[in-house]
Formats: structure tokens, sequence, C-alpha cells
């Protein structure tokens, strides 16, 4: 049972990245990023075979999978920050279907469906089967909590209030002499780099990656934190992380308790479950359990002038 919540608590910890991911470039700047999983892959094949094939430590791996993150992310979108809504949410999750479709057919690179096995962990021959988990929990914790203090000063920042201002009204920021096209992708390669930071601590955390662990499915789940904890609010999506996590594991054991249903209609139903929550959240809490605290004016007092 322990060794269960410490690997739930951990995954959390990575979803949480991803939130933080999430809500700079949806929360904060107001794009759609349907191709969150895609540079969740990208990152997590880019350690993997930085230490792996290239013979790198760990910790370079692990920069490799936020450069390479950011790179990706600024070429991506170089050619498609000018689109806005629904047009940036289409393109982004072909973005992500052609890097999972990449993964899988590209076998000199990725070694295809089979996967990329034997990813590094750190220390786990001196820490053991036993231990290792403990300190891959506390060193994810740790990373999450730098992340998360980087990210909530960000937002307090003058570069965090021309995303918002980008976001409420992108005309008027660029009026106001704001260069909106370069905000917007400083803002997706910062938001490209922490989810391939992620993707690179899943990997070694899992020991083993494959196409079938990128799936459009995981944008659906981060999505559901980020609405689920507070759109444009750090804590708010890293809280909703853990609380999806808690959701998931939690439907996993109700399914299951459902009877005359075989296992891949439990499946099925949990994820008809995530589905209804995410809907009920929009319905009931659109502003999230941790709403966005919102900079109003101060009311200003004009003297009443007597005639």
């Amino acid at each position: 049972m322990t060794s269960y919540l410490i690997f739930i608590i951990t995954t959390a910890g990575i979803y949480g990245l991803l939130t933080l991911s999430l809500n700079l470039i949806w929360g904060s700047a107001g794009m759609v990023n349907l191709g969150l999983v895609g540079f969740f892959a990208v990152g997590a094949y880019a350690s993997a075979l930085l230490t792996t094939m290239g013979g790198l430590p760990i910790w370079a791996g692990l920069l490799g999978s936020i450069v390479i993150g950011a790179a990706v992310g600024v070429l991506a979108t170089s050619a498609t920050l000018r689109l806005r809504g629904d047009y940036l949410a289409i393109t982004t999750l072909g973005f992500a279907e052609v890097v999972r479709l990449v993964a899988l057919n590209e076998r000199w690179l990725t070694n295809g469906s089979d996967g990329v096995p034997g990813i590094p962990r750190p220390f786990f021959a001196e820490l053991g089967s036993q231990n290792f988990p403990i300190f891959y929990l506390l060193l994810v914790l740790a990373i999450l909590a730098v992340t998360f203090l980087g990210m909530r000063r960000l937002d307090t920042a003058p570069f965090g209030r021309v995303l918002k201002a980008i976001r409420e009204d992108e005309e008027l920021a660029g009026f106001a002499g704001k260069r909106v096209v370069r905000f917007k992708m400083i803002a997706f390669a910062i938001s490209a780099a922490l989810a391939g930071l992620a993707g690179g601590l899943y990997g070694h955390f899992q020991s083993y990656i494959s196409p079938d662990h990128f799936q459009p499915l995981l944008t659906i789940y981060i999505f559901l934190a980020v609405t689920a904890g507070g759109v444009g609010r750090p804590f708010g999506g890293v809280a909703g992380a853990f609380v999806v996590i808690a959701f998931l594991e939690g439907t996993r054991f109700l399914a299951e308790l459902i009877p005359g249903i075989s296992l891949a209609q439990a499946a099925s139903v949990r994820e008809m479950m995530v589905g209804l929550a995410l809907v009920l959240v929009l319905q009931f809490r659109p502003q999230g359990i941790l709403p966005e605290k919102r900079m109003t004016a101060p009311h200003i007092k004009t003297a009443e002038v007597k005639t």
C-alpha cells in the first residue's frame, strides 16, 4: 500500500509540472494548447535517448529534455502563433499526434512500438529498489516546488502581466506597444520546456517509455486538473493535479465494484467518469476550486463641488 501511495503521489507531482506548463500558456496567455502531451513525449524521449544511446549522465538528460522541449516548442509554433482560438488548438493537437506517430514508426531512433527500455534511474544502484521510490518522490516534489515558486514569481512579474493583457485583449496589448508575437513565443517556449522536463522525469521514473504512454487523453487529464484547480493561478493547477490523480485512482476501484462488467468495460466507465467530472466542473465551478485573483483598480473618490 505504501509503495502504491508513493507511486501515485510521484505521478501527481509530474502532472503538477504539466499543469504549470498548461497554466502559463492557457491560463496566463490565453492560448489553447491541445498538444501538451506531444511536448511531454519529446522531453521523455530526449532524456531517454541521451542517457541510453548517448551515454550522458541523468542530469544532462533532464537538461536536454528542457532545451529540446523548448526548441521544439518554438519550431512547432513559430508559424502558428498568429492563429487564435480553435485554429491554434487544432494545430497543436495535430502536432501531438505527429510526435506520437514519429515515435511509433521511426524505429531507428525510438525503437517503435517496442519502446525504449533500460532508462537509467538516479542513484538506483546505491539506494536499491526499496529506497529509490521515496528518493524520487522527494526529488519530483522538490523540482515541483522550485518550478511553482518560479511560475508564481513570473505570474506577478511584468512579463506575466503582459501575458494576461494579451489574454484579455490581444489587439489592445499590441496598440499599447507590446510585441504580442514575441511574448507568445517566449511563453510557448517556457511552457514546452516545463512539459519536456516533466517528460524526462517520467521516463527516468518508469525506466521504460513507448508511444502508448503518450495518448491524447493525458492532455484531457491536465486540462481537467487546471480547470478544477483554477485557470490562471499556478497553485490552483498544482492542487488540481493531485485532485485529478486522487479521482482517477478512486474511480479505478469504484468501476471494479460495478457487477457484471469486464475489465475493459470498467476502464471505459472510468473514462466516462472523467468526462462527466469535466462537464460538471465547467457547469458548476468554471472558475475552479482556487480561482484566479483578479486585480481591480481602486475606487477613486472625488470631492463634491458645491455650486
